[in-house]
C-alpha cells in the first residue's frame, strides 16, 4: 500500500516526525523523486544543525545519484546559504530543516535552479505522487551510471554575495548583540560579520539541534526575552535574532524594544530603491502596515499588494520584476538574490542603515513605523467560513467603508484597517488590525474580535 504523505507534504515544503512519519528510506525515495521531477542532471544539498539532518539529506543524495544524478553536497548551512548555491550554481537545490520547529522534526524546502520555489503547484504534489507510487511497487531502476557525489564549501562565497549587495564600507562601530537560537546562525554570522566594525556579543551560537534555551522562533516574544535583556545590559545599539534555519531575522532597538518587521520593511525598501536609483517595484503582503507602501512611494518606488505566503511574493517578484518584498513575518526576498528570501541581508541593511547615521535605532526606525498595530491575533472558531460572513454583514455598506477578498476579508476606512484570514491547516482565523493612533486601533481590533468569537 502506498504512504499516506498527506500528513507530512505541506504547500510549500516536506515536514514532519522523525522517525515517527518520515524516515531515510522514504528521504531517499524523496532525492530520486525530485531528481525525476526536475530533471536535472545535478543537484545541490545542504542541512541544519538537527541531530536527523546529516542522515536524511545523506540518503537523499543517494536516491539523487542512483538515478544518475551528480549531487553536490554543501553540509551545514542556513537556507538562504542554500539558495545562494542554488543560485551560484544553477542548479536545483534541497534544504533539509524544519526551520523553527521542534527538535523531532525535521523538513525538505525544494527550489529548481536559480532558487525558483518549489511548492505544490510547481513540482511538489508531482514529487509526493512519485514517492507514493514508489513505496507501493517499490524503488525506480538505477541508471546505467550512479551519479557522483562531491563535497563543497560554499559560506565564504555566500558571505562575499551578501556583503557585495549592501555598502557597509563607511559604517561606525557598532555593538549588536546576535542571538542564533542554537541555530544556523551561529554558523553564518561569524563570517558574514567577519572584517566589519562590529562588536558582536553572541548568544546561543553553539549548533543545538535540541534547542536547549528556547524555541528557535523570533516571532513568539516569550523567544526574545534574552535578547531584549542583554541588549539592555550591554548597552547594545541593537539586537539581532534569527530563526533555526537563520532565513528570517527580528530586530530589537537599543532599549530592547521589538522593532515591527514592517518597520524593517519600509527600511531595506527606501535602501533598496536608493541603490536602483529612486525607481522599481517593492512587493509587501497585505497585512504588512500602511507604512511600507507609503515609504515605497515616497522613495521613488511603486508599491505591489499581494496575498500572504511565500509563494505568491515570490510568483508576483517574478513577474512585476520586483527588486525587494518583505512580509509581516520577518521574510524579505531580494532581486538579487534570485528573488529568494534572506534574514541575513535583511540584517546587513539594518547595520548599514544604522551606521550610516549618528542616531539610534528607535529614533531611525520612527519615520518606517507611523501606525498603531495589533499583531496576528488568533482565535479558534469551529465554522470560519459562517464568521467572515458576519464580518461582512456588520461592515457591509458603512459609510467610508471598503471591503475586499484578496486573502480573507479586508475591511478598511480612512483611519483604520483589518485583515481576517482563515488558517489553511487549523480550525483558526487571524486578526490583524491596524490604526493611525493606539485607541482607534483597540476600538477596531475588538469590535472584530467580539464578532469572531461570538
Amino acid at each position: 500500500m502506498a504512504a499516506d504523505l498527506s500528513q507530512i507534504v505541506k504547500a510549500y515544503d516536506v515536514r514532519g516526525v522523525v522517525p515517527d512519519q518520515w524516515d531515510e528510506p522514504l528521504a531517499e525515495l524523496f532525492g530520486a523523486a525530485f531528481a525525476r521531477v526536475t530533471g536535472a542532471s545535478a543537484i545541490v544539498i545542504g542541512h541544519d544543525m538537527r541531530p536527523s539532518s546529516p542522515g536524511l539529506s545523506g540518503a537523499f543524495a543517494r536516491g539523487a545519484a542512483r538515478l544518475g544524478v551528480d549531487v553536490t553536497e554543501i553540509g551545514l548551512c542556513s537556507t538562504d546559504q542554500l539558495y545562494y548555491a542554488s543560485g551560484a550554481l544553477d542548479l536545483p537545490g534541497a534544504m533539509f530543516t524544519a526551520s523553527h520547529n521542534p527538535a523531532q522534526y525535521n523538513g525538505i524546502k525544494m527550489c529548481r535552479a536559480g532558487a525558483a520555489p518549489v511548492g505544490q503547484d510547481t513540482g511538489l504534489a508531482d514529487i509526493r505522487a512519485l514517492v507514493e507510487e514508489w513505496t507501493a511497487s517499490g524503488a525506480p531502476a538505477p541508471a546505467a551510471t550512479t551519479g557522483a557525489v562531491t563535497r563543497r564549501d560554499t559560506l565564504d562565497d555566500y558571505a562575499a554575495h551578501l556583503r557585495s549587495l549592501v555598502d557597509l564600507t563607511s559604517i561606525r562601530p557598532l555593538k549588536v548583540v546576535v542571538d542564533a537560537g542554537n541555530g544556523m546562525g551561529g554558523h553564518t554570522v561569524p563570517t558574514v560579520f567577519a572584517g566589519l566594525p562590529l562588536d558582536v556579543v553572541p548568544m546561543y551560537f553553539e549548533l543545538d539541534g535540541t534547542f536547549p534555551n528556547h524555541e528557535a522562533n523570533p516571532l513568539d516574544p516569550a523567544n526574545i526575552v534574552d535578547l531584549q535583556k542583554r541588549v539592555r545590559e550591554e548597552g547594545a545599539d541593537l539586537g539581532i535574532a534569527f530563526d533555526g534555519d537563520a532565513d528570517r531575522c527580528f530586530v530589537v532597538d537599543e532599549r530592547g524594544e521589538p522593532v515591527s518587521p514592517s518597520a524593517v520593511t519600509a527600511l531595506v525598501a527606501a535602501s533598496e530603491l536608493a541603490r536602483y536609483g529612486g525607481q522599481g517595484t517593492v512587493i509587501h503582503n497585505l497585512i504588512t502596515s500602511w507604512s511600507v507602501p507609503e515609504v515605497v512611494r515616497e522613495h521613488g518606488g511603486t508599491p505591489v499588494r499581494t496575498r500572504v505566503g511565500h509563494s505568491f511574493i515570490k510568483a508576483e517578484m517574478a513577474t512585476s520584476g520586483a527588486i525587494f518584498g518583505g512580509e509581516h513575518s520577518a521574510h524579505y526576498y531580494f532581486k538579487d538574490f534570485w528573488n529568494a528570501d534572506t534574514g541575513m541581508l535583511a540584517a546587513l541593511h539594518v547595520l548599514a542603515a544604522l551606521g550610516g547615521q549618528d542616531g539610534t535605532l528607535s529614533r531611525l526606525v520612527a519615520q518606517y513605523d507611523r501606525y498603531a498595530g495589533s499583531g496576528e491575533i488568533n482565535s479558534t472558531v469551529a465554522d470560519q467560513a459562517g464568521r467572515l460572513a458576519a464580518i461582512r454583514a456588520a461592515y457591509e455598506g458603512r459609510d467610508g467603508v471598503t471591503l475586499d477578498d484578496l486573502d480573507g476579508l479586508t475591511v478598511t476606512s480612512a483611519d483604520w484597517w483589518f485583515n481576517v484570514r482563515p488558517s489553511n491547516t487549523e480550525p483558526l482565523l487571524r486578526l490583524n488590525a491596524e490604526a493611525r493612533d493606539e485607541a482607534a486601533m483597540a476600538k477596531v481590533r475588538d469590535e472584530a474580535l467580539a464578532i469572531i468569537r461570538a
